[in-house]
């Protein structure tokens, strides 16, 4: 993987778009997505125009927006997805990385389950934690623990079937685990990481593809997500700007001030 990435690299670095760059994209788009799950959705659902005598949605201007915004969103998970592979493949020290990014996943549970959640019952009583739904950091988290494991087993000599055995089996119980926490994206958010990693000796629009389309397996609303291969086509394999840290802030900061506007607004 790490010499498709330098062969990628030595095509044109002075031109296209640089990993931060694409950090960017992401992140501006999810919170885009966000707006829409959040203070969009709350003025769909509290407007009764926007529903016939039927209690079925209309597609009101409103309406339009919320799907657009959503739209849009689709496009940020497949991109996290692909800079996660590169850490992946550049960190030295993975089990330091899962650990970070289950930190922040702890970190922004409540900002999560505030944004989505602040107008319900159980915020009202005063209850900040709820386990419908965990946030993304937990999805990601939990495709990096499998990707060590094949990582490991790749370098392993043993039976080619008893080899195939576990690396299923590690797919499997990554998949089976972020379904039973309710994980953002659920089993195929882990699915989509294990495909962009199958595909990590092929080109980056193939890598940026492959998750897409098990996403859209989920749903097809997902489809909007392949516009990532198009975009991934002018990344030139570049750090750019320092933003290490830039999406573990933006993350629950964002989802913050999302759930305080949600209260302005609809308390």
């Amino acid at each position: 993987m790490e010499q498709l990435i330098q062969a990628e690299k030595t095509e044109d670095t002075r031109k296209g778009i640089t990993g931060s760059t694409l950090k960017i994209i992401a992140m501006i788009t999810m919170l885009i997505d966000h707006i829409g799950a959040t203070v969009v959705m709350q003025l769909v659902t509290k407007n009764p125009a926007n529903f016939d005598a039927f209690g079925n949605v209309r597609m009101t201007g409103m309406v339009l927006l919320y799907y657009i915004l959503r739209g849009i969103g689709r496009l940020s998970f497949p991109i996290f997805i692909f800079l996660l592979l590169e850490g992946f493949a550049y960190t030295h020290n993975r089990f330091l990385y899962i650990g970070r990014l289950l930190l922040f996943a702890i970190i922004s549970e409540i900002p999560y389950d505030l944004a989505f959640n602040i107008t319900s019952m159980w915020v009202r009583k005063g209850h900040f934690l709820e386990f419908t739904n965990q946030n993304v950091f937990f999805t990601l988290a939990i495709g990096l623990i499998v990707l060590t494991g094949l990582e490991g087993l790749r370098s392993l000599h043993m039976d080619t079937i008893l080899k195939t055995i576990l690396i299923v089996g590690v797919v499997a119980f990554g998949a089976a685990l972020a379904y039973a926490l309710h994980a953002d994206y659920g089993a195929y958010g882990v699915l989509a990481i294990c495909a962009a990693y199958g595909f990590r000796n092929q080109k980056k629009e193939l890598r940026m593809a492959a998750p897409c389309v098990i996403l859209c397996v989920m749903d097809m609303s997902e489809l909007y997500a392949l516009v990532d291969a198009g975009i991934i086509h002018f990344y030139n394999g570049k750090r750019g700007l320092k933003l290490k840290w830039a999406f573990y802030i933006f993350y629950p900061l964002h989802l913050l001030i999302l759930a305080g506007i949600c209260l302005l607004l609809f308390k």
